[in-house]
């Protein structure tokens, strides 16, 4: 019955870390003891302080609508934030609280793009990037990346893919799924190509910003004032602050792009939830250091995890400075046949691992690499040392 449906949602690719996870699911479900290392999702509960602001706001009867682009006092919260965290100064006219970061991503798309306005897209990217462009009908020019150049686009690249059709570059930093960070100096070189062509805006996705492992230190591209005015920073809580499932992301933007977003959200979802609005406030007013508990785990996982992997003959990984995911090179594998399976791509590989090692990760395909693959260590240590156990005995 496809045909019944729009050309829009047929041509759409589904989100390929939902994807597996759901496949994890079933097999579960079937009785198969499935070790998921898929989904970006922090494995610890919401801290207590910013569980008890919630309670608070239902004991308070907060329960209406909210404002389309936030309450006044989280809007607030989010500017003190910028301006401790990342040394950017915005008004409340420039803030828009959305039902997640990726509806803040899919907004920003919407207003911006037009058919065949290019975005460009350092790879290995966040699975989504590419297929909201094509909803807001643009074209993505994938940069590709390697493991030897820590998956950083350089200036030379950058400058290399623009065309007059460029409109928007997209980056995360810390990246998902590479880990990686751009450094200050690393965005500086970007921002010089980019002052040569003032027609493209910049989208910055630091969801990432607080699970940095001290290596290279968080850099803002609207920290450039060359840059602020180009520049749509992207945030939330649910990564550093283990509130997935509360979905609550924001930006700060020039004020045309965020009065843009606010009207487009107005007709999709208006304000978002009440409860965890109220609790967002807390969680950004109080010290970024309150969640060094989660970031000094998540480091530890590093360690272990690495060190696991690099034993394994054919696994090329690099260090990974911040989020929670490792990105190795697996085309050691590729051409070769195990158990009876031929393995011609990372998605061969990802689900064979799957079935053969009851382990479910995400091909690098979707993230626009396909020479590897993502493994997230937000998991326990036993569940890692197991699921590494069993992925080494699979590949034997």
């Amino acid at each position: 019955m496809s045909n019944k449906l729009s050309d829009r949602i047929n041509s759409l690719t589904p989100s390929a870390t939902l994807e597996m996870a759901a496949k994890a699911r079933e097999l579960r479900a079937s009785g198969k003891d499935i070790i998921g290392l898929s989904l970006g999702e922090p494995d610890f509960n919401t801290p207590d302080y910013i569980k008890e602001a919630a309670k608070q706001a239902i004991n308070d009867d907060y329960n209406s609508y909210t404002p389309v682009d936030g309450y006044v006092e989280l809007k607030e919260a989010i500017i003190t934030k910028f301006k401790r965290d990342n040394n950017i100064s915005y008004e409340p006219s420039q803030i828009v609280v959305s039902t997640g970061a990726k509806q803040a991503l899919y907004n920003i798309a919407q207003v911006i793009l037009n058919e065949g306005d290019e975005v460009i897209l350092p790879c290995p990217y966040w699975v989504s990037y590419s297929d909201i462009v094509k909803l807001a009908d643009g074209t993505p020019v994938e940069v590709p990346t390697t493991i030897e150049s820590d998956f950083k686009m350089t200036a030379k690249q950058l400058e290399a893919a623009i065309t007059p059709k460029t409109k928007m570059l997209w980056y995360s930093s810390p990246c998902n799924p590479s880990g990686s960070i751009y450094s200050k100096q690393e965005l500086r070189a970007l921002a010089d190509v980019l002052q040569k062509h003032p027609q493209i805006i910049v989208v910055s996705d630091e969801i990432y910003e607080h699970i940095n492992y001290g290596v290279t230190a968080h850099a803002s591209m609207a920290e450039f004032e060359d840059m602020y005015d180009r520049t749509v920073t992207v945030n939330g809580v649910a990564k550093a602050f283990a509130m997935t499932g509360w979905r609550i992301g924001y930006i700060g933007a020039p004020s045309y792009i965020a009065r843009a977003c606010n009207k487009l959200q107005g007709q999709v979802t208006s304000g978002a939830n009440c409860i965890a609005q109220r609790a967002v406030i807390t969680a950004l007013v109080e010290s970024p250091e309150r969640i060094n508990y989660m970031v000094d785990e998540f480091k530890e996982r590093r360690k272990i995890i690495l060190g696991l992997l690099n034993n394994i003959q054919g696994f090329q990984c690099n260090e990974p400075e911040g989020a929670f995911y490792v990105y190795p090179d697996v085309t050691a594998y590729f051409g070769k046949t195990l158990q009876g399976v031929t393995i011609n791509n990372a998605s061969d590989f990802a689900m064979y691992l799957l079935e053969y090692a009851n382990v479910a990760t995400v091909t690098g395909d979707a993230f626009g690499n396909g020479n590897c693959i993502r493994i997230s260590y937000a998991a326990s240590e036993e569940n890692i040392r197991e699921a590494i156990k069993r992925i080494e005995d699979a590949l034997k």
